[in-house]
């Protein structure tokens, strides 16, 4: 789908259809990525590209939001494939780029080697002369069409979110939260929950994250999971208070025997009510089924949390 600003939403393929995308933004003749999903997206990242008429070599930027694998495992193989592209990143997740191997035995230790084949392909690094770093504030130039990156924890906090002013629209990776297709009520309007997967989720970066991209007036948000959605005000006070019910929960959940269990149930519970209230045109099971991946890292990411927040609370003893 290509958009009146050049804007084009790549599926991804990753697990299932409109589930993760990526963008390619095109002005005079020259093309920026922004995330680009695993090693198996590239073939669906390259077509885009022909699509609009672009070679390779008219890649000037892929650019990362995080280095969350599907967002950034692929980025390596499709450098590869772009001769002239700059890797453009938060500083910290540069040296995850260059060099993958902590990333790699991290994410295998989660999945399993054939699991990270199957979802995930070869992560390859990166030379560190494509990659640029990139600050809080800066300016990327697409032949003249500037692409502002901001700072933006709460997901993670190697996230940047990037802002383009011709079309007044953010590319938000996970900090604007999630929002499937198949929730838009009849009215076509989206609803959204945020993600707060492991192992760096904060609640009050994360809201103030929402509350600085709010603060531009943007006419869209171009998320990962999935697409460009509208009524942006309405989304960003639905995910403010989204997550401090969770935060709630998770609390509540904190004494109990079998956390996890609770939190997830809990989770669950949550995001079937307010997608009732929503409108959305699924049932109770459907919800559960769409959302069950999410449901289980939200609950990780947040007993993460919480433990990292009572560890900070416990009073140092001095012996």
């Amino acid at each position: 789908m290509n958009d009146a600003h050049g804007i084009v939403t790549i599926d991804t393929g990753f697990q299932r259809p409109n589930f993760d995308a990526a963008y390619l933004i095109v002005e005079h003749g020259r093309g920026a990525y922004v995330d680009c999903g695993t090693q198996h997206s590239v073939p669906a990242m390259l077509d885009a590209l022909s699509w609009q008429g672009l070679r390779p070599q008219d890649v000037d930027w892929l650019i990362l939001t995080h280095v969350h694998l599907d967002h950034a495992g692929g980025a390596g193989a499709l450098m590869r494939m772009l001769p002239n592209a700059t890797l453009a990143v938060h500083p910290r997740g540069a040296p995850h780029m260059i060099d993958p191997e902590h990333l790699i035995a991290g994410a295998t230790a989660v999945y399993g080697e054939a699991e990270m084949s199957r979802s995930y392909g070869e992560i390859a690094p990166i030379d560190a002369a494509r990659v640029r770093e990139v600050g809080d504030g800066e300016t990327l130039d697409l032949a003249g069409r500037p692409l502002l990156c901001i700072d933006t924890p709460g997901h993670a906090r190697h996230h940047l979110c990037v802002w383009d002013e011709r079309s007044r629209t953010w590319f938000t990776g996970d900090t604007f939260g999630l929002s499937y297709r198949e929730f838009d009520n009849a009215h076509g309007d989206p609803f959204v929950i945020p993600t707060t997967s492991p192992v760096q989720f904060e609640p009050e970066p994360l809201k103030a994250s929402i509350r600085t991209m709010l603060e531009r007036d943007p006419v869209a948000m171009h998320l990962t999971h999935y697409g460009r959605v509208g009524d942006v005000a309405r989304l960003g006070e639905d995910l403010i208070d989204q997550i401090d019910a969770m935060v709630a929960l998770a609390h509540e959940a904190q004494g109990h025997a079998d956390r996890h269990a609770r939190l997830v149930e809990s989770l669950a519970a949550l995001y079937i009510d307010r997608a009732r209230i929503h409108g959305a045109p699924l049932t109770p099971e459907e919800v559960r089924a769409l959302l069950a991946i999410d449901v289980e890292l939200n609950a990780q990411g947040l007993e993460v949390w919480l433990a990292r927040e009572t560890a900070a609370r416990r009073p140092v003893q001095v012996r």
